[in-house]
């Protein structure tokens, strides 16, 4: 562990942060000091209904009203209720700002761009909700969305949550099967859907599936598709469909008559990844969300009024939601479609100079991409308004912590980020009056009880164990689509520990009260009844040049479990005993003997998620005969074939 920290933010900047005026405001109004970040959290985990009021007021909340207790029944999980008397709406709350100052800027590839000022978003969101309102959709209906990152998929969005319907989504790149698996169950009356989409340079035609899509959701009374790739695309066959322009024909913008609702009440419908069968629909209420969004964006994330908010993210993934959540923090969205290596691998810090972009957010593996590739985007961009990258979607290696202060910029705050789609938000995040330490998500949570429990449900520390929450958050999830009775909800976190909300990461908490992250508990390898967490393994493999990516799982082999490493490696590098020998001795080396694998394989390409992960169970469950059981969830189900009957798993 290295002795200093990578980043330590100075002197002005820790001054100028949105939890330092956050701190001082506590103390004016409470007589409330906190010495540190750290003495926050305490008291934030300690203090709940007063903690989440607070962030209320000080994010400004727009409501009917807020009514009396800020949470009741605190010691139930699930069963715990906050703010049961508010009344809101999602919606308004991402509109309160409506001026001329820039609300979206768009970019796709290098095909398409366009912007929206808040006023034209209002305006727009306005014409939507009447359109919608005149086809009958109202309070709890389902309003679907597959469609490109683009300013259309968020004035969809807002409509939706403006009249109190549910807006649910999937990304363009998801196949027909995959689609149906997760709208059909949950029968929105409203399709929005793109003609196609750009990735890599080229326009993918996406009304062939949209075709196949329509025809398997009966309950849908009208499809609006968007022109993206064409301008007038064919809709024929398109049963009561219309473009988006015609369905505005004539639509006089009006001011917006937003439905104020209980606090709970629904907004989106999120879907699992669906790898181990039928994606499970959950479901999140509008004022968990804001509320949750709101401090994770101005008190992690430093996100501040007129700032220039960007995630690489498609619609298929909750950071979607998560950034769009940052028009009420007054922010402007930078929302990118598209292939982040057309037409280089330069495009998105192009993107970030070319529109001033303060907040940068990707996934750790883009940035595992660029070390590999080679790039280093401060000897090519200033990067100047950038304050702050983040990364989410699997573990952040520590070489690529070192590579981002050595090749992105030195002056940055890195915040590996960690939540999931489970609670449309995070467990971990940045701190940004905080060092950053190699390797480590600096921070839990505010106001979220995280801690690491042993296989007895003690709590540990600077010892690997599971990922916990043990006091009640506003995002959890209302529960689950089609699950009258919750069991479906309580069994998905509440069965192994009563009461405590169990995530299923496998982690660490660190001598800087960080985190560390080895891997998702249900992928975690058992060799010899000693847990390993797959992570620990990719840290060491690939840093190896001739790797690029690697995927660990457990066989079942007599009687044990032995650890198989699967490597996709550099083009015309081949896996020889030399390079084999390597790979163990870096293992060994950097990790332990017993994370070295039994048997390593070659292989072309890894199964992901559409989201992006590497998906080890998948592969875990071909080695061992099984069915995948949804291959529509993945980006690339092809590849699952290279690892069925592998000659060198038989002996």
């Amino acid at each position: 562990m290295s002795s200093q920290p990578l980043w330590t933010p100075s002197a002005e900047r820790v001054a100028e942060a949105n939890v330092t005026a956050f701190m001082a405001r506590m103390t004016a109004r409470h007589g409330l000091t906190f010495p540190d970040f750290a003495a926050l959290r305490a008291w934030s985990v300690a203090e709940p209904e007063a903690f989440w009021s607070e962030i209320w007021d000080y994010g400004g909340v727009v409501a009917e009203t807020r009514g009396g207790p800020g949470l009741v029944d605190g010691g139930r999980m699930p069963g715990a209720r906050f703010f049961p008397e508010a009344r809101l709406n999602f919606a308004e709350n991402l509109l309160r700002r409506r001026d001329r100052g820039l609300a979206i800027r768009f970019w796709g590839e290098d095909c398409v761009q366009r912007t929206l000022s808040y006023a034209e978003l209002y305006e727009r969101v306005g014409q939507w909700t009447q359109v919608l309102r005149g086809l009958g959709v109202g309070v709890g209906d389902r309003v679907a969305g597959y469609l490109p990152n683009m300013p259309e998929a968020v004035v969809a969005m807002l409509a939706t949550t403006a009249i109190g319907a549910v807006w649910c989504s999937a990304s363009p790149d998801f196949g027909v099967q995959g689609v149906l698996d997760r709208f059909g169950q949950i029968e929105p009356k409203v399709l929005f859907a793109a003609d196609g989409y750009f990735y890599g340079g080229k326009a993918f035609d996406g009304l062939e599936k949209l075709r196949a899509i329509r025809a398997g959701l009966p309950g849908v009374i009208r499809t609006v598709v968007v022109p993206y790739t064409t301008e007038r695309p064919n809709l024929i066959g398109l049963a009561d469909a219309v473009r988006w322009d015609e369905a505005l024909a004539g639509v006089v913008p009006a001011p917006i008559g937003f439905e104020r609702l209980p606090f709970n009440h629904p907004i989106y419908i999120m879907f699992s990844s669906g790898t181990t069968g039928v994606p499970k629909c959950i479901v999140h209420g509008a004022g968990g969300t804001l509320l949750q969004h709101i401090k994770e964006h101005r008190l992690h994330c430093d996100i501040k009024s007129g700032d220039r908010v960007f995630y690489f993210t498609t619609l298929g993934w909750m950071m979607w939601n998560w950034l769009v959540t940052a028009l009420a923090s007054e922010a402007t969205l930078l929302l990118y479609d598209g292939s982040p290596f057309h037409p280089s691998g330069n495009v998105l810090f192009d993107f970030a100079d070319t529109e001033g972009m303060t907040f940068f957010g990707t996934s750790a593996k883009y940035i595992d991409a660029l070390h590999k590739l080679g790039f280093h985007p401060n000897h090519t961009h200033k990067l100047s308004s950038l304050r702050t990258l983040a990364s989410t979607g699997s573990p952040l290696a520590p070489e690529s912590f070192d590579y981002v202060y050595r090749a992105i910029k030195a002056d940055l705050h890195l915040a590996s980020i960690s939540g999931g789609t489970d609670l449309l938000s995070c467990f971990a995040l940045g701190n940004p009056v905080g060092p950053v330490w190699r390797g480590e998500l600096q921070t839990r949570g505010l106001g979220m009880a995280v801690e690491v429990f042993d296989d007895r449900g003690q709590s540990v520390r600077r010892t690997k164990g599971e990922l916990v929450c043990t006091k009640p958050f506003p995002s959890m999830p209302v529960g689950f689509w089609n699950d009258p009775d919750g069991r479906k909800y309580v069994q998905a976190y509440f069965d192994r520990f009563p009461n405590v909300w169990c995530h299923g990461d496998f982690v660490e908490l660190t001598a800087h009260d960080g985190l560390i992250i080895y891997g998702r508990s249900d992928a975690t390898l058992n060799p010899g009844g000693v847990r390993i967490g797959t992570s620990e393994i990719y840290r060491q493999v690939e840093k190896l040049e001739e790797v690029l990516e690697c995927l660990a799982i457990g066989q079942q082999w007599e009687n044990d479990v032995r650890v198989v490493l699967f490597v996709r490696l550099r083009d015309g590098v081949a896996l020889s005993l030399a390079l084999e020998q390597a790979i163990r001795v870096q293992i060994r080396d950097g990790a332990s003997p017993r994370h070295i694998p039994a048997r390593i394989v070659q292989v072309t390409d890894i199964p992901r998620t559409k989201s992006g992960k590497i998906t080890e169970l998948a592969v875990r469950d071909v080695i061992h005969g099984r069915p995948v059981k949804n291959t529509d969830a993945l980006a690339n189900p092809e590849s699952l074939e290279q690892f069925r009957d592998v000659p060198a798993l038989q002996s």
